[in-house]
């Protein structure tokens, strides 16, 4: 089957959301390229990037991914460089995309991703190709470039639902002691009451996720529920995949104490856990963000699903509560060009990283 690669300007809405949705129920990708995630980026960022679409030999969609360009501000002045499914924006892309690649038949030739790499770097617009979120054996890591270079790595931690299950729901004792004490002092903090799940309805869905915001306020440095963007993105997010099912909004509480809100995705076999907001706790030991994602695993284990994932993240909380993890990688792929030949000496003197 002989396939094509073209780009062009981003289709109306509603064109592209017939095709894309078609294509996904053919397709294997992960959450982050279905179109619940893609229709409330595209509609709450306002993000215009083009369309790259690999088509089979009778013109139907082998494969789609939304391609961003910008001129990325590095060591030695501004580089054009195109982004995989991100806007190459800081706000645009505080959504921070994961388990990115094309959206692609699961029947498609095994030529795709070179398909789709060859188009790439026919384009003579660019300097570096920015792949954030990927897995390490990503197909789209196969092409050779001048330089590649891994910009970070993350660990995604996991609760294994299966092993959940086969201890019985026991889910602490796949735990280290440490871990499994915190858990349980925890508990006593808050009378040793059961924690109970409440999902958000329709109407429920902005003043919890006010809630959130609220709960998160002067807790981080880089918090993006300050950002105007970020909280339309997670509103608009949050009402789409609660119609499909696909996004849940969990507020959790023990006896009359708030312990805090999660912010999920259930997609084919998966939970990830995406945004969190807990309250203070009532004492040195309580650890209520502990019982909410304890509260979540029985959640899940009892739906059958087979993971609960942490998402991409280096927190030690992650590691003690997973029983394992998988790995997510950020490159820039970059092509030939003196600026960036003459940066990348300088930064091996300088021993500065790219960012």
């Amino acid at each position: 089957m002989t396939l094509t690669a073209t780009f062009s300007p981003l289709p109306p809405r509603d064109q592209l959301e017939t095709r894309w949705r078609a294509l996904e129920a053919r397709a294997e990708g992960s959450f982050f390229l279905g179109w619940t995630w893609m229709e409330s980026w595209l509609s709450a960022t306002g993000a215009t990037p083009e369309l790259l679409a690999v088509k089979d030999g009778a013109g139907g969609d082998a494969a789609l991914a939304l391609i961003g360009r910008s001129l990325d501000k590095r060591l030695l002045g501004r580089t054009p460089t195109l982004w995989l499914n991100q806007a190459g924006q800081y706000q645009a892309d505080r959504p921070f995309i994961e388990y990115n690649g094309l959206l692609a038949a699961r029947d498609a030739p095994a030529d795709l991703h070179d398909v789709a790499m060859r188009a790439i770097l026919r384009r003579n617009d660019w300097r570096a190709l920015r792949l954030s979120g990927v897995a390490p054996d990503s197909p789209l890591l196969a092409t050779r470039f001048r330089r590649r270079v891994r910009i970070d790595q993350s660990p995604a931690y996991h609760v294994d639902l299966d092993a959940v299950r086969a201890a019985k729901g026991d889910y602490l004792s796949l735990l280290s002691a440490n871990t499994r004490s915190q858990i349980k002092r925890a508990a006593k903090d808050y009378g040793a009451t059961e924690p109970a799940i409440a999902l958000a309805t329709e109407t429920d869905i902005d003043g919890w996720l006010a809630e959130m915001q609220a709960l998160n306020t002067g807790r981080h440095a880089e918090n993006a529920w300050d950002d105007a963007v970020f909280r339309r993105f997670a509103a608009t997010l949050t009402h789409k995949g609660l119609v499909t099912g696909e996004v849940e909004l969990l507020r959790i509480t023990a006896g009359d104490h708030l312990l805090g809100l999660l912010l999920n995705f259930v997609h084919r076999g998966r939970a990830m856990n995406y945004q969190s907001a807990f309250a203070a706790p009532l004492g040195p030991k309580g650890k209520p963000g502990l019982l909410c994602h304890a509260a979540a695993v029985g959640r899940y284990a009892g739906m059958d699903l087979s993971l609960y994932s942490l998402l991409a993240g280096k927190d030690r909380y992650k590691q003690s509560l997973s029983t394992g993890s998988e790995t997510l990688e950020w490159w820039s792929l970059e092509r030939f060009s003196p600026r960036l030949e003459a940066e990348a000496v300088l930064r091996k003197l300088l021993r500065r990283p790219v960012s």
